[in-house]
């Protein structure tokens, strides 16, 4: 259990050390898709209340909100629009994080329809817990060995095209210490880990597809 949570902690600090993505691109991630079906969806909404609505007020009845009045027709008819794109705002939001825990999910190697379906199902009665739940324990986005470039899980500890260690530590303190490091931060010990970058290799293109 303690390995676990050890386990656990190291992949939260190293994504947390590697990934820095902002706002706008992790947004990127929700599919295109997605996006235009909830628009046309509130756009057709939003034509057939207002529809709807006039076709009250020419046959009197009772239109929403107002009292059937003519005089009240307009105010009526925008505070139904009103109504409506707020609820779209509220669904859509929801069906846009569906997506983005799919999508996310399945670039970083984890079971996309279960974390959906998890987020799923505790999103109604526990509102964000799901979404919270999801971006903390959530793995590391796979990487580049900085020797070969070949595509790497964060859980390797080491490459396995080149046998570079993807989790360096100084052999004087035992500290684990980054790539680039040429001296250790807490001991000063001169390091050997130093990767040899391979000749025309590019790193992997991890953006979602």
């Amino acid at each position: 259990m303690s390995d676990a949570l050890n386990e656990r902690l190291r992949l939260i600090r190293f994504r947390r050390k590697r990934e820095r993505s902002t706002f706008r691109e992790e947004l990127r991630i929700i599919p295109k898709w997605l996006i235009w079906l909830c628009l046309a969806l509130w756009i057709l909404a939003v034509i057939i209340g207002v529809a709807v609505n006039l076709h009250l007020a020419e046959t009197g009845g009772a239109i929403f909100p107002g009292d059937g009045s003519i005089r009240d027709v307009g105010e009526s008819t925008a505070g139904l629009a009103a109504a409506i794109t707020g609820i779209a705002i509220v669904l859509s939001a929801f069906l846009f994080m569906l997506g983005y825990v799919y999508r996310d999910a399945k670039r970083r190697g984890m079971n996309a329809g279960l974390w959906t379906l998890l987020v799923l199902i505790l999103s109604p009665a526990y509102l964000l817990i799901g979404l919270i739940i999801y971006l903390l324990v959530r793995e590391p986005l796979p990487y580049g060995c900085p020797q070969c470039c070949t595509t790497v899980n964060a859980r390797f500890n080491f490459c396995p095209n080149c046998k570079y260690n993807l989790h360096p530590a100084c052999p004087q303190c035992q500290r684990e210490v980054a790539d680039a490091d040429r001296f250790c931060p807490y001991c000063a010990t001169e390091l050997s880990h130093m990767p040899k970058t391979a000749t025309g290799a590019t790193p992997p293109n991890n953006a979602a597809s």
